[in-house]
């Protein structure tokens, strides 16, 4: 090889190792960076891991710091609970699920007076046998083991009721234990010996307190009765009195003694009233009644106060109202006769108008009712509206000083109402008059009578003749809802002056009684002598003075003023084209008199019953005890008994009893004979024990005449003669 081939070959392998050497410090170079790269990380990891573990020592460090003050608190707040727990008299403790006891505070384990076994740790049935072996625990005639079982299973049942237990040293506590969801059983011991205490004392109070309540209420029984037995032959003689012929100076004695007797009636039932109401004796008995009937009965009794002072009294009940309801009939009448009775009273000229709506709402069963009484009278002064709903309250001034009453009537109807949960309020104007008025809601009673009466056809056009204007627009509005045109006129001249421009060709023409110039019994009379045949209805407030009148031929019917709504569609119904009346001679003849039986102590009480009836044909008998009546129920066979409750011997009640039973062992189906109790007892209660004894209604003395003689007619039986022959089985006036 030449020289120059291996120069150059040298050189070659000179490049190449340089070229490598190259290569190698280009590696080397870059792995020293890489190195250094992951030196870098290394160091920033070491960095953050120590900073990691300097928080982490921190957090640590007071996370050391937080748990021992939480624990500091956790013992003060256990120091304290257990100090409060410490501090109460009452006993407290805690059993685990096997029922030993862990904790106990120093007022439970007083109660075994310290014995020592009694302390954490202990068995809860262990507790019960030191309980009856130590006779910590008054037991009684209770056997140990019996107690113990009971005890026993009152606490393992899953909700333990609580138990009084009377100690050895007559303390008493009562446990009350609470069972919670893992089994732990938390026990209460609270020492109730000073509330045992003020219970017996309240017992003991109450006890006086009921005797002193019976006492007064056997006081106001014995002086109601004691005052009521006299006060009926003071009103029954003095009513008789005014059927006799007397002179104008007699009369005016009678009339003052029976108003008197009578205003001292009114203030008897109102304190007896009032003194119920105090002592919440007094309670409603619901029943079905008619409140149309309901209200004409009360006016009814104001009809001769009215007529006295010259006012009408005038009722407009909606004839879309129902009539028949389920309430206290009794305490509705006496709100009316409260309100109505005010209204008459002071009312010197005018009118009383009792005003009755209502509506039915939709999904209800009630039927909201407002009933108002609106008169003419002295009215009330603004300032005083307020002020008559209060006890013993009345207006004074100058204009009512005259005018005489306790003061309690308007408080006990409010009272009556606000148990009936209505409202009563008033409205007056003073010179003007004044309007009471309540709203009741009251269920309608489900009975056959509550079917709407049938409406008389044939009748297209009426004449209504009143001098009242109110009085008129009320008989004109009962006309056209039955669908009758009504032509109003205010006197009988007027009918005259009618006639005589040719105007006429009604079908029937209702005209008061008493109007100036002319009265309703003239004017039928002349209308009769002009040719005029359409058939008039005369409206009285003395039907039975009417019916007697010689001019009563030219009228077709007396109606009692006012008229219930079903009575004049009666009525009008028997006035209508095409109506038959039933032939005379269609019911069959009654041969006997009714035979009633009268039981009365009371020698004046008799003598007033039997004036009262003595107009009506039947057989009247008396017994002076419930013996006699017993005895004369045997052999005269009464078809009506009146009986009086309180009699010597056998009172009122026994007899009926001994009666009943008479009646069950002679003839079990036969119809029980009716028996009206006659009693002087108006306490709340007297109803109710008087009528469990078998009797069938219930009048409270002073008797009225009217009452007895509804009682006989009603109850006339089959094959007897009616007690008033001429009447259609009811007495006029």
């Amino acid at each position: 090889m030449s020289l120059a081939n291996k120069l150059a070959e040298e050189r070659r392998a000179r490049l190449g190792a340089e070229r490598m050497l190259e290569l190698k410090q280009a590696e080397l170079s870059a792995a020293n960076r890489k190195l250094g790269r992951h030196a870098k990380q290394l160091t920033e990891e070491i960095v953050e891991t120590r900073a990691q573990v300097e928080t982490f020592r921190n957090e640590n460090q007071r996370v050391k710091s937080d748990l021992s003050i939480a624990n500091e608190k956790v013992q003060v707040a256990e120091r304290r609970l257990w100090h409060s727990i410490e501090t109460i008299q009452d006993g407290f403790a805690f059993f685990d699920l096997d029922n030993i006891m862990i904790a106990a505070n120093h007022a439970y384990l007083a109660v075994f007076d310290r014995l020592e076994e009694v302390a954490p740790g202990i068995s809860y049935p262990r507790i019960l046998q030191l309980t009856t072996e130590e006779g910590i625990v008054n037991i009684g005639d209770t056997r140990p083991s019996d107690w113990r079982a009971e005890m026993l299973h009152r606490w393992e049942s899953p909700d333990p009721q609580p138990v009084t237990l009377r100690l050895w040293n007559d303390q008493y506590i009562r446990l009350i234990d609470q069972r919670g969801h893992g089994g732990d059983v938390v026990t209460l011991a609270l020492n109730i010996t000073e509330t045992v205490r003020y219970e017996k004392e309240l017992q003991q109070a109450r006890k006086v307190a009921e005797a002193a309540a019976r006492a007064k209420s056997a006081f106001l029984a014995n002086m109601s009765h004691e005052i009521r037995t006299p006060l009926n032959g003071v009103v029954g003689m003095a009513e008789l009195l005014t059927d006799t012929s007397m002179s104008e100076e007699q009369r005016l004695y009678v009339n003052t003694i029976k108003n008197s007797a009578e205003a001292l009636l009114v203030i008897i039932n109102d304190v007896l009233d009032y003194s119920k109401i105090e002592a919440e004796k007094l309670v409603l008995h619901p029943e079905p009644f008619d409140l149309e009937r309901c209200i004409h009965e009360v006016i009814m009794l104001l009809q001769p106060t009215t007529r006295e002072k010259g006012i009408d009294l005038l009722v407009d009940y909606d004839l879309f109202l129902p009539t028949l309801f389920l309430g206290d009939p009794g305490r509705i009448r006496q709100v009316l006769t409260n309100l109505l009775g005010n209204a008459v009273k002071f009312t010197l000229k005018g009118h009383v108008l009792v005003r009755v709506t209502g509506m039915h709402p939709e999904h209800s069963i009630l039927t909201n009712i407002h009933i108002t009484v609106e008169d003419t009278g002295i009215g009330i002064p603004a300032a005083k509206v307020d002020y008559i709903f209060g006890e013993f309250n009345q207006v004074e001034d100058d204009r009512n000083r005259q005018f005489e009453g306790t003061g309690l009537g308007l408080a006990i109807s409010q009272r009556l109402i606000s148990m009936m949960d209505g409202k009563i309020w008033v409205e007056s104007e003073e010179g003007a008059g004044s309007a009471f008025g309540f709203q009741i809601a009251l269920p309608m009673a489900d009975l056959d009578e509550a079917a709407a009466p049938e409406l008389p056809r044939g009748l297209t056009r009426g004449l209504v003749i009143d001098p009242v204007a109110v009085n008129r627009q009320i008989q004109a509005k009962q006309l056209e809802l039955m669908g009758i045109e009504a032509t109003c006129l205010d006197s009988g001249r007027a009918v005259l002056d009618l006639l005589n421009a040719g105007e006429g060709g009604f079908d029937v023409i209702l005209t008061d009684h008493n109007m100036p110039e002319m009265d309703g019994l003239e004017l039928a009379e002349t209308l009769r002598s002009r040719g005029v045949e359409a058939p008039i209805l005369l409206f009285s407030t003395n039907s039975s003075y009417a019916a007697q009148d010689p001019a009563r031929q030219f009228v077709q019917g007396v109606l009692q003023k006012p008229t219930p709504r079903r009575e004049l569609f009666a009525r009008l119904r028997e006035l209508a084209p095409g109506f038959v009346e039933p032939p005379p001679g269609s019911q069959p003849a009654k041969a006997r008199a009714m035979r009633v039986l009268a039981a009365e102590d009371n020698k004046t009480n008799r003598l007033v019953f039997g004036k009262m009836i003595k107009s009506l044909d039947i057989d009247l008998r008396f017994a002076t005890n419930g013996e006699e009546a017993v005895e004369a129920y045997a052999d005269f066979r009464p078809d009506l008994i009146f009986m009086d409750i309180s009699m010597p011997r056998m009172d009122g009640k026994q007899a009926t009893i001994a009666i009943r039973a008479a009646e069950t062992a002679q003839e079990p189906d036969a119809q029980r004979t009716p028996i009206i109790a006659m009693t002087a007892h108006a306490m709340d209660g007297d109803r109710e024990g008087i009528m469990s004894a078998g009797l069938d209604d219930y009048l409270t003395k002073p008797l009225r005449k009217q009452a007895i003689i509804d009682h006989v007619i009603a109850n006339c039986p089959e094959g007897a003669r009616p007690p008033l022959p001429d009447e259609k089985g009811q007495q006029v006036g």
